[in-house]
């Protein structure tokens, strides 16, 4: 009872502070693939398939703590899952010099880097290369995956081996899981980054089916959903 008076308390709050939400709705945590569609208020500008992880989903550290029951995995560096939870969209970057995108843009020159060591001051960050990194990423890769992208702000506290470097990415092809991100096709990333505005408080509210109502409790805008279980 507490806790539904919990989330009947904070749902105007949440609603009203992020006008646009992308909506990832999974079967289960086990499988790497899953529905996205894109909200801005209570309509959906956007939908498309996309992958997940190759191991599925794990619980994440983000903006909101969702109910996790015991049986459910956790989000750690190297499982090849990808985050689930409530996370906010922070940056866009790319190959290009600039960009017309609404969030704050990083040109991924070759120095670029996120940096996965657990043990570095610099965890989960996104920095320039110095040359003292053990374990990172090049954001500019030889491929087209991070020709534009952009950020999710999981485990933003950098807690030691809970996961890093987790972007909205193009995907490799259509059947193709990631290390822990989460792909698409480029014709709906870009029409995402074109949508993503930072005065609207974006968020990735990325799930298994099983969490759905609990997320329409908080978010009510998702209620036109294709995909979650009202």
């Amino acid at each position: 009872m507490i806790k539904s008076i919990l989330i009947l308390i904070i749902c105007p709050i949440l609603l009203f502070s992020s006008q646009q939400i992308i909506l990832v709705i999974a079967d289960d945590f086990n499988t790497s693939k899953a529905s996205l569609e894109f909200f801005e208020d209570d309509k959906i500008l956007l939908s498309a398939e996309v992958n997940l992880g190759t191991n599925g989903l794990g619980w994440g550290l983000g903006k909101v703590l969702l109910l996790q029951k015991e049986n459910e995995p956790l989000k750690y560096e190297g499982d090849k899952k990808s985050p689930a939870g409530v996370f906010e969209l922070t940056d866009s970057f790319g190959y290009a010099f600039n960009t017309n995108s609404k969030l704050p843009y990083l040109h991924a020159s070759k120095k670029l880097i996120c940096v996965d060591d657990s043990n570095s001051n610099f965890y989960n960050h996104i920095i320039q290369a110095n040359g003292d990194e053990k374990s990172f990423e090049f954001m500019r890769r030889d491929d087209y995956q991070y020709k534009y992208g952009i950020a999710v702000a999981h485990n933003k506290e950098g807690i030691f081996k809970r996961g890093s470097c987790i972007f909205l990415h193009i995907q490799k092809d259509i059947n193709s899981s990631t290390a822990g991100c989460t792909s698409m096709d480029e014709k709906s990333l870009k029409k995402i980054l074109s949508l993503l505005d930072k005065k609207k408080k974006p968020l990735l509210v990325q799930i298994a089916k099983r969490s759905s109502k609990e997320v329409l409790l908080i978010y009510p805008q998702l209620i036109h959903s294709k995909f979650i279980e009202n």
